[in-house]
């Protein structure tokens, strides 16, 4: 089967955008030629009939830069107050160029107990639907003002390549998308070992595959390295939606993808058939 070649029929995508992927290396401050391509990237598939979910990583490291601060702060109320400046700099930036672009975009801030909660799962997955039937971008990200990051294992994703499988699995996308610092899925890390081998798509998804994962970034902003990519490819494929790690150096890569180019390592979706999301939070997180 031509796995690819069904990407072009994907009805409803989920692109998560990672902070190395928005901002600039030596500043930390959002790139906007980056984002204006990004944001008519995701213009035009809404423009095709496509609902599109972008979940956008960057407040704490916007907020950051905002308030004068060189990298990433450790300290737990900082990082809270940076999302708060960040978060709302970032929302202004991206209603702005998708008005340009005719689009409307709304936001949704979800913390775990979004999911854990019954009421709150099923109001989440409501709103989603609502938004996206109206021809709005939901553009999701972590409450990061309200999530505590002492109590990660009760309150918070950790990661947004994780919030975007889960997000992905409730709505029940057909396509997630990861923009990585990095092409895709390797044999080993390249950075490191010259003699690793890019894995174009992975038909078979089991613990051999999740153990290529490696627990860093080359990114000094960004909190996801393979490890949680292939966390997000566990969810997203056991609820049947199939998974592109591509690379967010050139976000022209989403088209690529959602015309069925050789771009990324496809993950292909294979639905369990007692897949429940919340047993995958509570076991994953």
């Amino acid at each position: 089967m031509n796995y690819r070649e069904r990407l072009k029929d994907k009805k409803r995508i989920v692109i998560k955008i990672g902070s190395s992927s928005l901002t600039h290396a030596a500043t930390g401050r959002l790139d906007l030629l980056k984002m204006e391509v990004l944001v008519r990237e995701l213009g035009d598939l809404r423009n095709q009939g496509k609902d599109v979910v972008l979940v956008s990583s960057g407040a704490i490291a916007v907020g950051a830069a905002a308030l004068g601060m060189k990298g990433k702060p450790s300290d737990l109320r900082v990082k809270q107050a940076c999302a708060s400046v960040g978060q709302a700099r970032l929302m202004l930036i991206y209603q702005k160029l998708f008005s340009e672009y005719n689009q409307m975009a709304g936001q949704i801030l979800m913390t775990k107990n979004t999911m854990v909660n019954n009421a709150n799962r099923r109001n989440a997955q409501n709103t989603f639907n609502e938004l996206l039937s109206l021809g709005v971008i939901p553009i999701v990200n972590e409450n990061d003002s309200i999530s505590t990051y002492e109590m990660q294992s009760l309150e918070k994703f950790g990661d947004n390549d994780t919030l975007s499988a889960v997000v992905a699995a409730l709505i029940e996308a057909d396509l997630l998308i990861l923009m990585s610092d990095i092409d895709g899925l390797y044999t080993d890390d390249p950075n490191s070992n010259p003699d690793a081998r890019f894995i174009d798509t992975v038909d078979n998804f089991d613990e051999r595959i999740l153990n290529m994962g490696k627990g860093s970034s080359t990114s000094n902003v960004g909190t996801g390295g393979m490890a949680t990519k292939l966390t997000a490819a566990r969810i997203a494929t056991a609820a049947g939606v199939d998974m592109v790690i591509a690379n967010g150096s050139d976000f022209h890569n989403i088209h690529r993808v959602t015309k069925g180019d050789d771009c990324g390592t496809l993950f292909v979706g294979k639905k369990q058939e007692e897949f429940f999301l919340i047993d995958y939070i509570e076991k994953l997180l």
